[in-house]
C-alpha cells in the first residue's frame, strides 16, 4: 500500500533545505528515532543538491509505504536529467568520501533503510530512500496525512541560514550524545577491565589456596602413610620380645614348680634380656616420636666440649681411638638435639664395628656459605650398596639385624632431628669403612666477635 503525503519541487537551494525539514517532520510524526530523523533528512539533502548541482530541476516524492508487513517512509526524488553514465563504477566504491562526484549518492546509501537508483541515458535519475517506521507509530490515515499537508501549507517562509542552523544544532546535538555515549562506553571498559584483573587475582588466589591445599593434603597422606608403617612395624618388633618373654615366663613356672634350681639361674637372665631389649625398644621410639618436636631454646654450644661429653658417655672399648678435629665451631643451637645425632652416629661406628680393639673414629668439619659439614668416619665393616638406601628408615638393622641391643631406630632418629633443622643426612661406603655426613643451619654457627 502506497499513500502519497506531499510534493516538493527541487529547484534551489531553498529548495534542498525544505526537503530535508519535511523529511525531519515527517519522520518525526511517523515515530522514527532522533538519530534515524537525522540520516534520513541528510540523505534527502544529500540527493537534492545532487539535482540542483548537476541537473538544475527536479521532484521530490514523500510517501507512506507498507511493504511484507513493514511500514517505510519513503522519499523518491527525480530529475530530467541527462543521467549518470558511470553509475556502476560509483556503487563499486563503497568508501567514496569528501565532495568528489557520486560522493553524494554513496553517502546517502550508508544512511538509509533501503536505496534503489534508476538512471537511464537522456531520460533522468529516480533515487528511493526509505526509512523503517516503527510498528508502534501513528495510524497513518487520509485524515492524518490531511492535518499533515494543512499544517505544512500554513508555515511561513522559510529562512534558509535558519534552517541550517537548526541543522546544525541538530548535528552537534547529536555529536554530544555520541561523546557522552562514548565516554559511558570507555568508563564501561574500564570498569570491566578493573573487574577482570580483580577476577584473575581471585583465580590466582583460588588457585593458590587449591594447590596449598593438595600440598597440605599430599603431606597428610604421606604422614598417615608413615603412621601406619610405624605402627604397624611397632607392633611387630614389639611382639617378638612378648612372645619370648611369655616363653620363659612359661618355662620359669615349670622349673620352680619341679624344683630346677640349676634352669631357673638359666631363665633368669634370658627374661631379663628379653625385658631389657623391650625397654630400650620403647625408650627408641618415644626417641623417635619426639626428635625434634621439642620446643627446645638454643643456647651457647662449645662443639669440642660436647663431643667429648659424647664420647666419654658411650664408655669406649679398650684400644678404641677417636679423633676429633680440634677447630670444631661454636654454635648457638638446640644441644641435645645436635648431642643425639653426634650419639647415635659414633655408637653406632663403636656398636658395629667387627674388630674393636683396632677400632677408630675421625670426626671433622667443613664451614660453607650456606650450610655447616660434619662427617663421622669410621674404619669398621663398612655397609653394603644394597643398604645404604635404606639403613635410615625406622626399624631398619641392615646387616646387623641380629645384633644383640640394635633397636634400628638410631639412625631414623638421626635423620628425623637433621631433616627438622633442614639439613640433610647420608652415608658413604666402598668397602671397608663408613663416612657419615650431616649439614646443619649455617646460622646457627656463632662468629668470632659473638663469643
Amino acid at each position: 500500500m502506497l499513500r502519497n503525503i506531499l510534493k516538493i519541487n527541487i529547484n534551489n537551494e531553498l529548495d534542498v533545505v525544505l526537503a530535508y525539514k519535511r523529511a525531519i517532520q515527517l519522520s518525526e510524526r511517523l515515530g522514527v528515532a532522533l538519530g534515524n530523523q537525522t540520516k534520513f533528512a541528510t540523505a534527502v539533502s544529500e540527493i537534492c543538491r545532487n539535482v540542483v548541482e548537476y541537473v538544475g530541476s527536479g521532484i521530490i516524492h514523500f510517501n507512506f509505504l507498507e511493504e511484507a508487513g513493514v511500514n517505510f517512509l519513503e522519499a523518491v526524488i527525480s530529475d530530467r536529467g541527462r543521467g549518470i553514465g558511470n553509475l556502476d563504477l560509483i556503487l563499486k566504491q563503497t568508501n567514496k568520501f569528501g565532495n568528489s562526484r557520486g560522493s553524494g549518492i554513496i553517502n546517502s546509501k550508508k544512511l538509509v533503510d533501503q536505496f534503489h537508483i534508476e538512471t537511464e541515458s537522456e531520460k533522468g535519475t529516480k533515487v528511493i530512500l526509505r526509512r523503517k517506521i516503527p510498528a508502534k507509530a501513528t495510524l497513518v490515515t487520509k485524515a492524518v496525512l490531511d492535518q499533515w499537508t494543512y499544517e505544512f501549507e500554513q508555515e511561513t517562509n522559510i529562512s534558509p541560514y535558519a534552517e541550517l542552523k537548526k541543522q546544525n544544532m541538530q548535528l552537534l546535538e547529536l555529536l554530544e550524545q555520541l561523546r557522552i555515549r562514548n565516554l559511558e562506553a570507555e568508563q564501561q571498559l574500564q570498569e570491566i577491565k578493573r573487574l577482570n584483573i580483580k577476577l584473575q587475582q581471585s583465580n590466582t588466589e583460588v588457585s593458590k589456596l587449591l594447590d596449598e591445599r593438595n600440598e597440605k593434603n599430599r603431606l597428610l597422606q604421606k604422614i598417615n602413610d608413615e603412621l601406619d608403617a610405624f605402627a604397624h612395624t611397632v607392633s611387630h618388633d614389639l611382639r617378638a620380645p612378648l612372645q619370648n618373654i611369655d616363653g620363659i615366663s612359661a618355662a620359669l613356672e615349670t622349673s620352680i614348680l619341679s624344683n630346677q634350681a640349676d634352669e631357673v639361674n638359666v631363665l633368669l637372665p634370658m627374661l631379663r634380656e628379653q625385658t631389657d631389649k623391650m625397654d630400650k625398644l620403647i625408650t627408641g621410639i618415644l626417641t623417635y616420636s619426639l626428635a625434634g618436636h621439642h620446643d627446645i631454646q638454643r643456647r651457647f654450644v662449645e662443639m669440642n666440649t660436647l663431643l667429648q661429653q659424647v664420647i666419654a658417655s658411650l664408655k669406649l672399648p679398650p684400644g678404641f681411638h677417636v679423633e676429633v678435629q680440634s677447630d670444631l665451631p661454636n654454635l648457638y643451637t638446640q644441644a641435645i638435639y645436635m648431642e643425639q645425632v653426634l650419639g647415635n652416629l659414633i655408637g653406632n661406628a663403636v656398636k658395629y664395628h667387627d674388630a674393636p680393639e683396632q677400632g677408630n673414629i675421625t670426626i671433622n668439619y667443613e664451614r660453607h656459605p650456606d650450610r655447616l659439614l660434619f662427617s663421622v668416619e669410621d674404619n669398621g665393616p663398612g655397609i653394603g650398596d644394597e643398604y645404604q638406601p635404606q639403613i635410615f628408615n625406622m626399624f631398619e638393622r641392615g646387616i646387623n639385624n641380629g645384633l644383640a641391643g640394635s633397636t634400628g631406630l638410631g639412625l631414623s632418629i638421626v635423620k628425623k632431628i637433621v631433616t627438622e633443622k633442614g639439613g640433610n643426612v647420608w652415608v658413604e661406603s666402598n668397602g671397608r669403612g663408613s663416612r657419615f655426613l650431616f649439614t646443619w643451619p649455617a646460622d646457627d654457627l656463632v662468629k668470632d666477635n659473638e663469643e
